[in-house]
């Protein structure tokens, strides 16, 4: 009897500590099937106006569409993206503040900095990749170069007197410009800016002369010839860059520095709300006017599993640890 009744107390706390469970988990399931209930907060870590930016809206409304809720886009400038990354690091972890991060503050800073205010893999839940684009080198029509070998000789017969703007120390656009210092044998001049509007804006005004940006902050002043387009970083022509030689057509084979884009939340966010919004972007990012925006202003869209995202980014973080030593970048 004895052993019975051992049997059936031990059968009973398994039972009990099994409904605990469930009792635990049920809140939880319950909120991500009922998710989303209310908006959905999208921070943008970069100002109104860049690739960032742009990449955002061009999916906030088809997202707000397919998830019953509307989908608002927070511009949250400063410390280079640090200040929006942080913010969502720190937001509760329901699936209602998610954050569209780049490759500077998920790849790069990592090395930059000996202490960030977030960790880019232990404090996100990654969703999915969205985007990744080549970069433009373009310059301001006083430049006399009309193609990408014109302006190396020029930059050359001009020691420290060509200036190049970026987004920020440690940009892409920044490491790219430095890169180019070392492989070409020029010594142009890094101006950083806080943001790529700000230094797009010096650019077309003549008061920096080169810059490396995302296409869809520079392709509008390119097309109606503020700017002139010399050549992109990746290793093949975009749609949109059609006339624009590559910098491996243009002497450097093996040259490419492009930027990525991703959907992140805060960490222990839902699986079940993670899977959601993986799915639903994915959708948007698949509907004809979507790709076709996109495409214009010279993203390619790479979408994929939450897994392969968080596997990429640790990957990418390695991959500029080099980079980043090698260009004896530090942050301001």
């Amino acid at each position: 009897m004895t052993a019975v009744r051992t049997n059936r107390a031990a059968m009973a706390y398994r039972l009990f500590a099994i409904l605990a469970v469930l009792g635990m988990a049920c809140p939880a399931i319950a909120a991500a099937q009922n998710y989303p209930s209310k908006p959905v907060r999208f921070v943008v870590p970069f100002a109104p106006g860049g690739s960032t930016d742009t990449l955002a809206r061009s999916m906030s409304q088809k997202l707000s569409d397919s998830l019953g809720q509307q989908v608002v886009v927070d511009n949250r400038p400063g410390a280079s993206g640090d200040i929006g990354m942080q913010i969502v690091a720190r937001a509760p972890a329901d699936g209602y503040t998610i954050v569209l991060g780049y490759i500077a503050n998920l790849g790069i800073g990592p090395s930059l900095y000996d202490k960030m205010p977030y960790d880019p893999v232990k404090d996100f839940a990654a969703i999915t990749q969205v985007a990744v684009a080549s970069n433009i080198l373009v310059v301001h029509p006083s430049v006399p170069a009309k193609d990408f070998r014109e302006f190396i000789a020029y930059a050359k017969a001009n020691p420290k007197k060509v200036n190049f703007a970026s987004a920020g120390v440690a940009s892409v656009g920044h490491l790219t410009g430095e890169l180019l210092n070392e492989l070409a044998g020029m010594d142009m001049v890094h101006v950083p800016y806080k943001g790529s509007g700000q230094a797009i804006s010096d650019l077309v005004g003549g008061h920096v002369k080169v810059m490396i940006s995302g296409m869809a902050s520079t392709l509008p002043h390119v097309r109606s010839g503020k700017l002139r387009a010399l050549v992109t970083t990746g290793m093949k022509r975009t749609p949109a860059t059609q006339d624009v030689p590559t910098m491996a057509e243009s002497g450097f084979p093996k040259f490419e520095a492009t930027s990525w884009f991703g959907v992140l939340a805060p960490a222990k966010t839902p699986r079940a709300v993670i899977s959601r919004l993986n799915a639903e972007i994915g959708k948007t990012l698949q509907q004809p006017d979507v790709v076709q925006r996109l495409h214009a202003v010279g993203f390619e869209i790479v979408t994929g599993t939450p897994e392969e995202f968080a596997a990429y980014i640790k990957s990418e973080i390695k991959k500029w640890e080099k980079v980043v030593k090698a260009s004896g970048a530090k942050p301001d």
